[in-house]
């Protein structure tokens, strides 16, 4: 494997600013801006628009989409017949 052509490998921290949550995690992302976190230490910060505390998939506000029925509403709505059955 060829030396020095990988970026660096290190602790950042992720900040979703809609649902006032962060996370330490490892990266290779990079960032001016630094952030205190709870061990004391400074760490580039990265701020995101979704995380699991915001999407509505994990907090539970996803909408579900009735796909039972959408046939017989189609036939019904261009009165089409329904399919013949087999004697």
């Amino acid at each position: 494997m060829r030396t020095d052509i990988h970026p660096e490998y290190r602790p950042v921290v992720f900040r979703d600013a809609s649902a006032n949550f962060s996370f330490l995690t490892r990266s290779t992302r990079t960032s001016d801006r630094t952030v205190a976190w709870d061990d004391g230490q400074e760490y580039p910060v990265i701020d995101i628009e979704v995380s699991s505390a915001s999407h509505p998939f994990y907090t539970g506000r996803a909408t579900v989409l009735d796909t039972a029925g959408r046939v017989e509403k189609f036939r019904r709505r261009y009165g089409m017949p329904s399919a013949p059955v087999a004697d």
